[in-house]
């Protein structure tokens, strides 16, 4: 507990104990009114400050206003009776304290929850200089230097493993247990927890711009973006707040007025009394509190699970979806390709696959990253020159002085070269040397084993359209969409091609788009939500996409769907809860039923219950 909050608890039980005592005491006159006034001013004097404060920066109507005007109010009836009864204007302080407290504590334990989540944050970085190893602040660290990770340690900055094989503990970025193993050449991502070998890491970032350091701001900057629901509490507070105070003034007032015009006693002390248990009622701290903080534990939640939103307005938005739009290579499918045949004219195998590895050796597309792994070696980069990419097409290159055309059909059209068709299921990578067709590659994908199970659970969740889009010929595209039952599928698309069909899917509900974050950042920065998948460590889908999924399992989609829709569940339970009690008080206590006892329940109460339900949004598991 921290110590703001020990002194609120202190603060309670002290004014408790006291309250007690007094009303065990024997004290009369204005001893009785002064030792009162002292318990009030233990439980209420930081309510009266924030109250005085905001009259002066005429922002009046707020919370603590309706608190210091009500209990105020309530010692002054007391004193104008003569009854001598301040039990209530302290009650309701007191059982307001512990409201607040409650809901302080509710608080601290969905930001620990998130906290815990996105402890990812290194203390030092093993920096090797003049082979010694110096413990250093990350942010010293330099791009391209050498750092040692031992096990047990998090990885601090992104970077390729120079030495060293080992198991990463990726749990804090994608919310799952099974461990990842990695080897030489491989890119190690920061915030995961190396778990058995020792990696020395050549850094290929600073360390504000690696994944760790990414993924901070974006949980920081989270709660910036408000959703519909919030934007609307914040409003409807704004209007209510005032309004019930001139309410509370009119019943105050016009009663006792309209008593006296018909030649009866005007009941002030009657009328006054109903109008400050009108004031307490209406507090609207239930839904001032409880609305941001399901969304919080919604967005910490999901964290979690490896789901990053980045606004509980993203959170709101994907609860909606009516149509899920997938990219195919790298989201439904696995995106690791493997060469699995090879038609050619005039060449042998070996040196077809030889020149096509070296002609997309500039290229990390995985079309590319296969066609090296056929070759079996790292591509010499001096044999080649002038290479130049075609956009969703291939690439152009000089190869010991050969030029060498390698993609699909449609570079092959734009270049005038004639080339052969080829009925085989897979990606299709046409060859030319010296403008002379050379042969072709065929290169297969393989789904991966959950895409069915999440298009599956996407249906059951309502969603009432899936699309596939994908640069793939149509054949390929064709059997990925019937084995996964795909609704549509639109094949031979450019980056631009995509954008135009999404454009015209939206309309038809709320769209999304999952893709792997690669090359789709135009559309996914264009669908109503773009949500990254398998998007560890990759820059361009966490500035792109609204919603990042750390790893590449395409479950974690509908699973994010779920969360965020058992968020919104909670969060309108909350307003019609709230909204529903404080009417039916507000009447109560207009007429003369409810007194100030049904007041602190109404607020109190309310809050407290309110809060309670908002803090079931932070458990996730198993949705």
């Amino acid at each position: 507990m921290k110590k703001k909050q020990k002194i609120i608890l202190i603060r309670i039980l002290i004014t408790a104990a006291m309250l007690i005592l007094l009303n065990l005491i024997p004290v009369t006159g204005i001893l009785r009114l002064a030792l009162f006034l002292a318990v009030y001013l233990v439980i209420g004097y930081d309510i009266l400050k924030k109250a005085g404060r905001g009259i002066l920066n005429r922002k009046v109507f707020d919370e603590n206003f309706l608190m210091a005007v009500a209990t105020i109010g309530a010692f002054a009836l007391a004193i104008y009776d003569r009854s001598g009864d301040y039990n209530e204007a302290i009650a309701v302080m007191l059982f307001y304290q512990i409201g607040e407290l409650f809901q302080s504590l509710a608080v601290q334990k969905s930001r620990r929850n998130i906290s815990e989540l996105m402890d990812l944050r290194p203390d030092y970085a093993n920096l090797e200089t003049d082979g010694t190893l110096v413990k250093t602040d990350p942010e010293e660290v330099a791009v391209g230097s050498t750092i040692v990770v031992q096990p047990g340690e998090r990885i601090p900055i992104d970077g390729v493993i120079l030495e060293g094989t080992s198991a990463l503990n990726t749990s804090a970025l994608t919310g799952e247990s099974l461990p990842r193993d990695v080897h030489e050449g491989m890119e190690a991502v920061s915030g995961c927890i190396n778990l058995t070998g020792v990696l020395k890491i050549r850094t290929t970032k600073e360390f504000g711009e690696s994944t760790v350091s990414r993924i901070l701001e974006l949980v920081q900057d989270s709660g910036s973006r408000k959703s519909r629901s919030e934007q609307f509490i914040s409003r409807f507070a704004r209007v209510y707040t005032p309004a019930v105070c001139i309410g509370a003034l009119a019943l105050a007032v016009l009663p006792s007025l309209i008593r006296l015009i018909a030649g009866l006693p005007a009941q002030w002390d009657v009328w006054i009394y109903r109008a400050l248990t009108f004031l307490v009622i209406s507090c609207p701290c239930a839904l001032v509190i409880s609305i941001p903080l399901s969304f919080f534990a919604g967005i910490g939640g999901a964290g979690r699970e490896g789901i990053l939103v980045k606004g509980s307005n993203y959170l709101e938005m994907l609860s909606k979806v009516k149509t899920v739009v997938f990219d195919k290579t790298g989201t439904l499918t696995k995106g690791v390709f493997q060469v699995t045949n090879i038609h050619h004219g005039t060449l042998p195998d070996a040196q077809l696959i030889e020149y096509a590895a070296l002609a997309e050796c500039a290229s990390s597309h995985p079309v590319s990253l296969s066609l090296k792994r056929a070759y079996g070696k790292e591509p010499d980069r001096t044999r080649v020159d002038r290479i130049r990419e075609y956009s969703g097409k291939g690439v152009v290159a000089v190869v010991d002085g050969k030029e060498i055309a390698a993609g699909n059909f449609r570079l092959m059209e734009d270049l005038g070269i004639a080339y052969q068709e080829c009925h085989s299921q897979g990606t299709i990578v046409h060859l030319s040397i010296d403008r002379e067709y050379a042969g072709h590659i065929v290169i297969s994908d393989v789904v991966k084993p959950d895409s069915a199970k999440a298009i599956k659970e996407l249906r059951e969740l309502g969603i009432h359209k899936i699309v596939m889009l994908t640069g793939d010929n149509l054949k390929t595209a064709e059997q990925v969409a019937r084995e996964l039952r795909v609704d549509q599928v639109y094949s031979d698309l450019l980056p631009a091609d995509k954008v135009e069909k999404m454009e015209q899917l939206i309309g038809e509900g709320t769209l999304a788009f999952a893709g792997d974050g690669i090359n789709d950042a135009p559309v996914l920065t264009r669908a109503d939500i773009g949500i990254a998948m398998g998007a560890m460590g990759s820059d361009a889908a966490i500035e792109a996409a609204d919603v990042v999924l750390m790893d590449d399992d395409p479950v974690k989609l509908p699973r994010a769907i779920r969360i965020s829709r058992k968020c919104m569940r909670i969060v309108y339970q909350n307003i019609v809860f709230a909204l529903l009690i404080k009417v039916l008080c507000l009447a109560l206590s207009a007429f003369g039923v409810a007194d100030m006892w049904y007041a602190i329940f109404a607020d109190v109460g309310v809050m407290v219950l309110a809060v309670l339900n908002a803090i079931r949004a932070l458990r996730v598991r198993g949705l």
